[in-house]
């Protein structure tokens, strides 16, 4: 991956790090699955009216759309309504990463090399370890959102899949048009199982600063995080391998629990700070590019690189 495609990945890791502490602004206000249909509907409306089709097949718009869209956000959202800490959650739906990895090996058949597996191996390990702590906490009460953050990593690595097998010509096309998934089943699954009286209240008190704090939260999490941050991604989803540019958002999790600690006071136990750890070794490591060996002489260049890989 060329160095100013690394650069941008890092731009969507800290841009997603800052939108853990803004979901959680916005879910105090709003409840977490109307708050889904409302994200991402203000994106599809302009998108509908504005945006030409992406020119790709639309099993793919679909399933990006409710791997990224909906599953993603869906358990995310509940995880943080039922207590999962925002440093926390920001780490533990880095599982996407191995996830992406793993599933595109055998969905994909694409090559999974020593070092990108030993980097999942490790980053594994450190999301066994806090589902492990977690485990041991309050009679296990606090697993469970940890269990439904990883199934939130789960439906991300499958919408990762769907836009790499897009292969869009204008990658920003797909990641707009995929926003118009989501909306109306999650609309449908909040007046379902929410109902109307909270979502009502929800939108009748946005004058409270409790409200207007959940209003800059979702504006944040619209523009910068699904417009910038998702547009970015896509682009390089389109480009390169799922195993080469999965890996970045494992270090999400740095910037969003260092928000989380400077915005809400958020402390994670030590335990779970050295099990972070490793799954930000994890992906330094797996996403290291091949070392380079000097040309030997009368060798072309082009085939020693090409041996080193």
């Amino acid at each position: 991956m060329p160095a100013r495609d690394r650069l941008l990945a890092l731009v969507v890791a800290v841009v997603w790090g800052l939108n853990f502490p803004a979901i959680h602004l916005s879910l105090e206000q709003f409840p977490p699955f109307f708050l889904v249909a409302l994200r991402f509907a203000l994106v599809a409306v302009p998108t509908l009216l504005l945006v030409p089709r992406p020119g790709v097949p639309w099993r793919w718009v679909v399933g990006y759309g409710l791997g990224f869209g909906v599953l993603q956000f869906v358990f995310l959202y509940v995880a943080m309504d039922t207590g999962m800490p925002t440093g926390l959650a920001s780490l533990v739906l880095q599982s996407s990463a191995p996830f992406t990895v793993v599933l595109a090996g055998l969905l994909l058949r694409e090559r999974l090399t020593g070092r990108q597996a030993a980097g999942v191996a490790l980053a594994v390990a450190g999301l066994a370890g806090i589902a492990v702590h977690r485990a041991g906490l309050d009679g296990g009460a606090t697993l469970l959102p940890v269990l439904l953050t990883l199934c939130g990593g789960l439906g991300w690595a499958l919408g990762n899949l769907c836009n790499r097998q897009a292969r869009p010509a204008r990658p920003f096309r797909l990641m707009l048009w995929m926003t118009v998934v989501p909306p109306l089943p999650m609309l449908a699954l909040s007046l379902a199982t929410e109902g109307p009286a909270r979502i009502g209240a929800s939108l009748t008190t946005l004058g409270t600063e409790r409200g207007l704090l959940a209003l800059a939260g979702l504006l944040f999490t619209v523009v910068v995080a699904t417009l910038l941050g998702s547009g970015i991604w896509t682009a390089l989803m389109s480009r390169h391998p799922s195993g080469t540019v999965a890996p970045f958002s494992m270090l999400v999790p740095v910037v969003g629990t260092a928000s989380s600690w400077l915005f809400f006071g958020e402390r994670l136990p030590l335990v779970e700070v050295a099990c972070g750890a490793l799954v930000v070794a994890g992906v330094l490591y797996g996403s290291r590019p091949p070392r380079a060996y000097p040309a030997a002489e009368g060798v072309p260049a082009q085939v020693t690189r090409s041996a080193a890989a």
